[in-house]
């Protein structure tokens, strides 16, 4: 695996380019880690994204640009904590879809997805969009061929090696298997976000 790439970003930001989402997710688990410890200078923000993190806030970013090349980055440890379980009614437009690249009957889909263990790897898109990844690799199915021009909100979607469910009604081309009355994000709630980056999360059958 090659060494993180740190980037100057303005005057007070590092944006740390990696391999890929696994990368990312280490790199954000470690950063945290030694943010507990005292061992990083302060910052602001530390946000992860699909293959970079972005280090903002930093009073002398070419100290530690200098310095982050060198770490030993371990693999991302396992999610601690309880997950949150968002409750999901698989009865999306694209579930033949998924079930015909999946190999199982439409019933069995539900099964599948929900048996999985999810993580927030990023959040973007649209405010309280996480990209959960936990998706194995034969799991992986492509975007719609022509996006929708509106997906309603709490629509479970599947892209690539994510999962994602829609905080509102958007425009979107993932592939629709199911629906929550979850609330992704709510400005009146303390987070609003219902899902942060390292987050836990389990979907559970209903319906």
């Amino acid at each position: 695996m090659s060494a993180p790439r740190p980037l100057r970003v303005g005057r007070h930001a590092l944006l740390v380019e990696v391999e890929d989402t696994a990368a990312a997710q280490a790199l954000h688990a470690e950063l945290l880690c030694r943010r507990e410890a005292g061992t990083l200078p302060p910052m602001t923000e530390i946000v992860p994204a699909a293959r970079t993190v972005l280090l903002d806030g930093l009073a002398d970013p070419p100290a530690l640009a200098a310095e982050i090349p060198r770490w030993t980055v371990p693999p991302l440890p396992p999610s601690e904590g309880e997950p949150v379980v968002i409750r999901v009614r698989y009865d999306g437009a694209d579930l033949p879809e998924v079930a015909a690249l999946w190999g199982v009957p439409e019933a069995e889909v539900a099964r599948v997805h929900s048996a999985l263990d999810f993580r927030v790897a990023f959040c973007g898109f649209a405010p309280g969009f996480g990209y959960l990844t936990g998706l194995p690799p034969e799991l992986h199915v492509p975007r719609r061929a022509t996006p929708r021009t509106a997906v309603p909100a709490g629509s479970v979607g599947l892209a690539g090696p994510y999962t994602g469910v829609y905080p509102r009604s958007s425009p979107g081309g993932w592939l629709l298997v199911g629906r929550t009355d979850a609330v992704m994000w709510d400005p009146a709630r303390e987070p609003a976000a219902l899902l942060a980056p390292g987050t836990r999360v389990r979907f559970e059958a209903c319906g």
